[in-house]
C-alpha cells in the first residue's frame, strides 16, 4: 500500500515541489482510484489539484503501479 507520504517524497524528489494531501486525493478521484472520505469535508474541494499537475500525477500513479499502463 502506497501512502501519501511516499507519493509526496517521490514528487519532491522528481518534480521539486511538495503536493498538498488535497491535491493527491483530488488526483486519485480524477483517475478513479480509491480515496478515503475525509470526515471534515463536505461538498467541493477547497484545494483541487491544478490541471497541469494532474498530468504529472498520472506518471506518479503509474510509477507506484496504482494505474495500469496502456502499453
Amino acid at each position: 500500500m502506497v501512502s501519501n507520504n511516499d507519493i509526496r517524497e517521490y514528487v519532491k524528489e522528481k518534480y521539486g515541489y511538495t503536493p498538498k494531501n488535497a491535491w493527491i486525493a483530488h488526483a486519485k478521484e480524477h483517475y478513479e482510484l480509491d480515496v478515503n472520505a475525509a470526515h471534515n469535508r463536505s461538498g467541493e474541494r477547497k484545494w483541487p489539484c491544478p490541471t497541469k499537475r494532474l498530468v504529472e500525477f498520472e506518471e506518479i500513479f503509474l510509477h507506484f503501479k496504482l494505474l495500469k499502463s496502456e502499453n
